[in-house]
């Protein structure tokens, strides 16, 4: 029986269910790389299903059947696309999947530095009531700039424009937009925008988009919000805009390094409302990655097996 390795310890039911006629390898809660590169040479599994780790060229070259990499959900940073594609592997994404899940917790976290919500909650477990000298920030009529139009962030924008916000966003590959949002180049996003949210893939390209200098470019006091990739971020450039001022507040999902190494700046640093990278992880969330996941791999091992010769 062929094999499809998880990289994980577990895959919803619902999407096991799906790979039924396949030999399923897990490996395990927080697999390395070289985990990997051992998994596939012991198991020579014909499709992978990425939840965490990266998968490199050493994975692909020790899975020589491997026909398919699926990610289970929508960022595919962590797989090397150009040597899947030197090989003839497929990358394929669970897009869409845990979109309803990622724009709440971008709700959650711009909501929760706006109005303070974390501060205030410890204040008040200590026994300070802050009434008289607290103003939490109005959402409504200020601008968010969103950058990345995909399935999450139009599902943000949804949710902000229901708040009486007026909606920026810059997406080159976005078509169709809602008549609620307003196609912006990045300049004038940085430059109007109240508060900036991240919904957009990590390329080389775009490594460390939000730095020193974009981050001057926005408005004294602007709110960051990133559910993405914290690749996106130059994470001292965001500390001491914090710091100074320039950033009122932070609500981070992802960071450069995850987990985040210990004793990490942000932890102890006001300002930052800081979430494990949980954006997607809800049990509605899972159940659909892992399905969409099942599924695209299905379909390319399909394809290949009409190819292949009676």
């Amino acid at each position: 029986m062929s094999a499809i390795l998880i990289t994980a310890a577990d895959l919803a039911p619902q999407a096991l269910a799906l790979l039924a006629g396949y030999d399923i390898v897990y490996a395990g809660k927080t697999p390395s790389e070289d985990d990997i590169v051992a998994l596939c040479r012991q198991h020579d599994p014909v499709a992978i299903i990425v939840r965490y780790s990266k998968v490199g060229a050493a994975a692909m070259d020790a899975a020589p059947s491997l026909k398919v990499i699926s990610k289970h959900g929508s960022g595919t940073d962590t797989i090397d696309k150009a040597a899947a594609q030197a090989r003839g592997i497929e990358v394929v994404a669970a897009v869409g999947a845990n979109a309803a899940a990622v724009a709440e917790q971008a709700l959650a976290l711009l909501l929760a530095c706006a109005k303070s919500v974390v501060t205030l909650d410890a204040r008040m477990h200590d026994g300070i009531w802050d009434k008289a000298t607290h103003k939490s920030l109005e959402l409504g009529g200020r601008t968010i700039g969103l950058v990345g139009l995909g399935a999450i962030g139009l599902r943000f924008a949804k949710m902000v424009d229901a708040l009486g916000m007026r909606v920026i966003g810059f997406d080159p590959f976005a078509k169709n937009l809602p008549d609620y949002v307003q196609s912006v180049d990045l300049p004038t996003l940085w430059r109007e925008a109240d508060v900036v949210s991240l919904h957009c893939p990590l390329t080389e390209e775009n490594r460390q988009l939000l730095n020193a200098t974009t981050l001057a470019q926005c408005k004294h006091g602007v709110l960051i919000v990133n559910t993405a990739r914290g690749g996106l971020v130059d994470e001292d450039a965001l500390l001491a805009a914090v710091r100074s001022g320039q950033v009122q507040a932070a609500g981070l999902d992802s960071f450069a390094i995850e987990p985040i190494v210990a004793n990490h700046p942000f932890q102890h640093q006001p300002g930052f409302v800081l979430s494990p990278h949980i954006g997607g992880v809800t049990g509605d969330a899972y159940v659909n990655m892992g399905m969409a996941a099942a599924r695209n791999a299905l379909a390319v091992l399909a394809r290949h097996s009409e190819k292949s010769p009676a």
